[in-house]
């Protein structure tokens, strides 16, 4: 029956056997020891008999082709369309999240399709005539997707595709170096510019985030985005140390701050004031050349 191999999972990269049947997975800081039939924080990596499987390789939950603005990335080959792919699985538990629907509902695997690599890339091919340029790993978390995404975007090179990640920057540096040279450009998001928000409010580490924003600003093409919420990460202060931060790396990164909703587990919060926004713009732009304001209608 169609589907069934992908559907067991595909075996995994960067994971160690250890004692009992145990793993360790080291895909990303997390480093998750898991156990026999026990799954990792992404939920999108199992142990199956003491070894460590992929559970949503091929696992496709949502397709549709976007301007490449809607990522967001402006300065990235304006005008263009991007055939844009996700899966399900996430490996940080932010209380805010926009598209928690597909990366913590567990019944998001329940309603994937199965799409090969080649499948991917054919369509991304066929979608050309439309003003295609390649395919954006988004929606969820392309990081927890790794072996997919990595085999099919060595794929969408051969084709002369651009290879698109829009990513939360919590990886580990061996499979982010491993996957760096096929992908052109990519939209982190820095959620916020203080650890303990991070490890309050999304279960990470901000030093990690910030070490692949380097890592990346190095080997391709690199935008910033920050959702602005209301008493969390508004202040103007910490708008101003990341935007001195990213201005380190380079002033031409473009940063867009984008207007917070209430959405899954943060319902008690307004709506981001949008002079709130205007002004966190212009504190920004002492520092960098490009700041965009995102979801202000």
């Amino acid at each position: 029956q169609k589907g069934d191999k992908m559907q067991e999972g595909k075996l995994a990269l960067y994971y160690k056997k250890i004692e009992n049947s145990k793993v360790q997975c080291h895909l990303c800081p997390h480093n998750c020891i898991i156990k026999p039939d026990g799954v990792g924080v992404c939920r999108a990596r199992k142990n199956i008999n003491g070894e460590l499987y992929s559970l949503n390789y091929g696992r496709v939950t949502s397709i549709a082709l976007d301007p490449i603005e809607k990522k967001p990335l402006y300065r990235f080959y304006p005008g263009s369309m991007i055939l844009s792919a996700g899966t399900f699985g996430c490996n940080l538990k932010c209380s805010f999240c926009q598209n928690w629907s597909i990366a913590h509902d567990n019944k998001a695997s329940s309603y994937a399709v199965d799409v090969k690599p080649s499948e991917l890339v054919n369509k991304a091919v066929e979608t050309r005539n439309r003003g295609n340029i390649g395919i954006a790993y988004t929606y969820n978390e392309p990081s927890v997707w790794f072996e997919y995404v990595y085999d099919t975007a060595r794929l969408a090179k051969k084709e002369g595709l651009v290879n698109i990640l829009v990513t939360n920057g919590f990886i580990s540096i061996e499979p982010l170096m491993d996957l760096l040279p096929f992908i052109d450009a990519v939209n982190i998001d820095v959620k916020a510019f203080t650890a303990s928000f991070y490890s309050k409010i999304c279960g990470a580490v901000i030093e990690n985030v910030k070490e692949t924003v380097e890592i990346c600003a190095k080997n391709c093409h690199v935008e910033i985005t920050t959702l602005v919420i209301p008493g969390l990460n508004d202040s103007l202060e910490e708008i101003e140390e990341l935007s001195k931060w990213l201005s380190s790396i380079s002033p031409e990164i473009p940063l867009h701050l984008s207007r917070f909703f209430p959405n899954y587990r943060m319902t008690d919060k307004p709506p981001t004031p949008v002079e709130t926004l205007k002004k966190a713009r212009d504190k920004a732009l002492k520092w960098m050349k490009y700041v965009y304001l995102g979801n202000v209608w």
